[in-house]
């Protein structure tokens, strides 16, 4: 997979505004390898701790708009934190790394750097942290509002019943009926049935839109 290190100087222009001198403290504190990854389908991040010659890493897929690039840094340094206090000894998303994660949110949040939106639903994640951005739909669903628009994308709860679509890779479904958090899907080729989050982004393959 491709990656990029980024120059501590340029790494200003993937963040909002009033985050860069507090993020380059962190990476420069903890002498992190930051790099820049394109588009991972199942991962916004990744952390790998210090190992004999090789210092703290993490990378970051570059894709993300400037919120949801500092989230999933700031989540990638809550793993951080957490080994640096207790090693191996502890679950990656136990209780210690949410603890870290919500300390770390909390200090970011004073700082007025998110829109009211983005903040009132990151207010309500230091109750509780998922294990990934992916994993928390309301988070996803608002920072995804601020993704540039896409021609032709839209989230699957966003399509009415019956609506056509491709997922990458050129895969055809039709849109079911929802069944408590999922959508009921259809794979257009085999008939077989898929479970989709209603925040998952996929491409219109029709004209049809709701």
């Amino acid at each position: 997979m491709s990656k990029q290190e980024v120059p501590l100087q340029q790494l200003k222009f993937y963040l909002p505004e009033n985050s860069f001198e507090d993020v380059l403290f962190y990476i420069q504190h903890y002498k992190v390898q930051l790099t820049i990854t394109r588009q991972r389908q199942t991962v916004l991040g990744d952390y790998r701790h210090a190992h004999k010659e090789q210092g703290h890493r993490i990378s970051v897929n570059g894709n993300l708009n400037k919120y949801s690039f500092l989230v999933t840094l700031l989540h990638e340094l809550a793993h951080l934190f957490t080994y640096e206090r207790f090693g191996h000894r502890v679950q990656s998303h136990g209780q210690e790394w949410k603890t870290e994660f919500s300390k770390i949110l909390a200090k970011f949040l004073a700082n007025e750097i998110f829109p009211p939106d983005i903040k009132a639903t990151l207010l309500n994640t230091l109750k509780n942290p998922a294990a990934s951005t992916c994993g928390d739909e309301d988070l996803l669903r608002v920072l995804r509002k601020y993704d540039p628009h896409k021609d032709g994308h839209y989230l699957v709860e966003q399509l009415k019943e019956g609506t056509l679509f491709k997922i990458k890779g050129g895969r055809l479904f039709t849109k079911g009926e929802k069944l408590r958090t999922r959508y009921k899907c259809t794979e257009v080729g085999t008939k077989k049935i898929y479970l989709f989050s209603g925040v998952y982004e996929v491409e219109l393959a029709g004209d049809e839109m709701n």
